[in-house]
């Protein structure tokens, strides 16, 4: 059976300390592990902070990451969240150029993918869309017949469903 390359999303509980960020991120540059994406903010508990990371490997290098992650002082839980049913969100900011032409066509995209615009000038449009990565990625193929100015994402947020799986270590 082949091994094959994939995307991970893995979160990561960490105790809300300095350097806890610059710890993980080494760990994984030290490697030649790549992050695709990472979002990190504190959780319901001020002394925990939950980080999602989003990179490739094949399942071995998954299993190298997790226990590299496991050996780090600051890591409370890993959970591959690949192996459960979980949510996974991302928000983008659009910036886009518009004429007369074009701006009644870029708000009815914006209306199909329940996105927004915060804000409006005369010659550009500020589009918000939320939602799964594949959504803002379709979104932004379809905005590819326009002008795109700028785009920013927060790469994904994401949590499991249910009780699911248990977390690999736990420090409570």
């Amino acid at each position: 059976m082949e091994n094959k390359v994939r995307q991970h999303t893995i979160s990561v509980l960490v105790e809300n300390k300095f350097g806890a960020l610059a710890r993980i991120a080494g760990l994984f540059s030290g490697r030649g592990y790549n992050i695709e994406s990472l979002t990190v903010n504190h959780t319901h508990d001020p002394n925990l902070s939950r980080m999602t990371i989003v990179t490739k490997g094949d399942d071995e290098v998954l299993e190298q990451i997790e226990k590299q992650l496991n050996k780090l002082v600051d890591v409370v839980s890993v959970t591959d969240l690949n192996s459960s049913d979980y949510v996974e969100l991302e928000l983008a900011i659009i910036k886009v150029h518009t004429t007369a032409l074009t701006r009644v066509a870029i708000v009815q995209l914006v209306e199909l993918f329940q996105g927004y615009i915060p804000n409006v000038n005369k010659n550009e449009l500020c589009i918000a869309i939320s939602g799964p990565p594949q959504k803002i990625e379709h979104f932004l193929l379809l905005m590819s017949d326009f002008e795109i100015v700028e785009v920013a994402r927060t790469g994904s947020t994401a949590v499991t469903r249910a009780a699911g799986p248990t977390e690999k270590k736990s420090r409570k």
